[in-house]
């Protein structure tokens, strides 16, 4: 039983949260509205994707797999307690890639057309 694991997704996660705030993508893109948009869209991503695994336990698609990397404490059968911690850092991923798309096709489409407003006052 170890915590390589957990430590890993939370060290990831950590990055996620830096990169977040270095460009202002998700939770500081705006005020504390905007944070608690983001708070409440990624805590509906989690729980859609904990019932996903708790159904696909269930009907015996998923099964925990035994390592020596994990913690080996469970929530619930079949269930390891890095699971939401993964969710929680694959929803948040989603959302940033989401959001710096987003930004990068915005700045794209200004430089476009500031680009457009420079040959036409020629």
């Amino acid at each position: 039983m170890t915590l390589a694991y957990l430590a890993c997704l939370l060290v990831a996660l950590g990055a996620l949260v830096l990169l977040d705030r270095r460009f202002a993508l998700v939770f500081w893109r705006g005020g504390r509205e905007t944070a608690r948009r983001a708070s409440l869209v990624l805590a509906a991503g989690v729980v859609f994707f904990l019932a996903w695994d708790v159904l696909g336990i269930a009907l015996g698609v998923f099964a925990r797999g035994r390592s020596p990397f994990m913690t080996g404490i469970e929530l619930a059968p079949q269930l390891p307690l890095e699971e939401p911690v993964f969710l929680a850092f694959l929803c948040y991923l989603t959302l940033i890639l989401l959001s710096g798309t987003r930004a990068l096709l915005d700045r794209r489409t200004r430089a476009a057309a500031g680009r457009r407003r420079g040959t036409e006052r020629r």
